[in-house]
């Protein structure tokens, strides 16, 4: 065959693969998940093999061990008990609680670690949503964001260095940049949930926080979050969600879920110069521990290649649960 041009020339070896390979991941993109509860030991989550709820006392263990890996964030979880539930989630903004404790904890032990906080009434109300539910069953906006606020000033006060908006109301990024800056906490950032998708990936996660939506009473609960989670048929949407982000001043905007919805990353990359995250969710997470249990997929090139996909697609940063087998295994690769 008389080619010119013969794609392959680059990929003959190790080395030239090397040389002309255009994405990388590092431990440093990593953003890990971790679950706490008050309890005295640690729970591992049936749903999602290899993840625990941590206690206080464990979590600096492993908080170190993922900063020894050369993780350089974490974002907490919290599995609230059922007596602190209530319809208004008030225990989300208790300085005393068990979110603040575990900040304050962290932040004296390993001081250098970033922390990243989920900002979100779902864990802390009896009805399993990210907001307020009215008695129509309605999940009021305005009065979420007025807790949501009082939530991420908490967290700040407590040495949070990223504040986490998960909830998808309206105009929390604006009220609670505001909120921090009035109390004196312009250093720290919010990583925007700007692109959240009423998504079935979700399913494990909930199990981990005991946090689905559930009618405990006469009141009528929305079924699901569709009515102020995004549409996972809509793509131009999350434009005007990350334009909007932008506008009230957040740091960071993050697709979730992330493997399924890797257009939006790319359609966000192209729009915004900010950094972009992804969150590989729990539904993700487990099937690749599903099928590896299995034996029908390596679960470390799985993995890898899986996270490699994040980057191509336009993300800087990406929260996993794999983070400290990933981070691990990339270490491996280099020896």
């Amino acid at each position: 065959m008389e080619l010119t041009y013969r794609p392959r020339r680059l990929r003959r070896t190790d080395a030239l693969r090397s040389m002309v390979k255009e994405h990388t991941i590092n431990a440093s993109d990593f953003i890990y998940p971790l679950f706490v509860h008050e309890g005295a030991d640690v729970e591992p989550i049936s749903a999602m093999p290899g993840a625990n709820r941590w206690t206080l006392n464990a979590l600096i263990g492993e908080v170190i061990r993922a900063w020894d890996l050369g993780v350089r964030c974490i974002v907490l979880f919290p599995k609230v008990d059922d007596a602190l539930k209530t319809e208004g989630g008030e225990e989300c903004f208790n300085e005393k609680g068990l979110i603040p404790r575990a900040i304050r904890l962290l932040k004296k032990e390993l001081p250098e670690m970033t922390i990243m906080t989920d900002v979100a009434l779902d864990p802390y109300s009896i009805d399993g949503h990210d907001g307020i539910v009215s008695a129509e069953g309605i999940v009021l906006n305005d009065e979420t964001v007025d807790h949501l606020c009082r939530q991420a000033t908490v967290q700040a006060e407590a040495g949070a260095d990223l504040i986490g908006p998960s909830d998808m109301m309206d105009g929390r990024v604006g009220a609670i940049r505001e909120a921090l800056d009035d109390e004196g906490f312009e250093d720290v950032g919010i990583i925007s949930y700007t692109a959240k998708y009423s998504s079935a990936y979700y399913g494990p996660f909930r199990e981990a926080l005991d946090s689905a939506p559930k009618a405990l009473n006469s009141k009528p609960i929305p079924k699901d979050k569709s009515t102020y989670q995004m549409n996972p048929a809509n793509a131009r949407e999350a434009i005007t969600e990350a334009q909007l982000d932008e506008q009230e001043g957040a740091d960071i905007l993050m697709v979730k879920p992330g493997l399924a919805y890797l257009d939006i990353i790319y359609r966000l990359r192209q729009e915004s110069a900010l950094p972009i995250a992804a969150y590989n969710v729990s539904g993700e997470y487990s099937m690749i521990k599903a099928a590896a249990a299995k034996g029908w997929i390596d679960e470390r090139a799985v993995v890898l290649e899986t996270l490699l996909s994040f980057k191509r697609a336009g993300s800087d940063l990406i929260l996993t649960y794999h983070a400290c087998d990933a981070a691990q295994w990339l270490k491996d690769l280099v020896k």
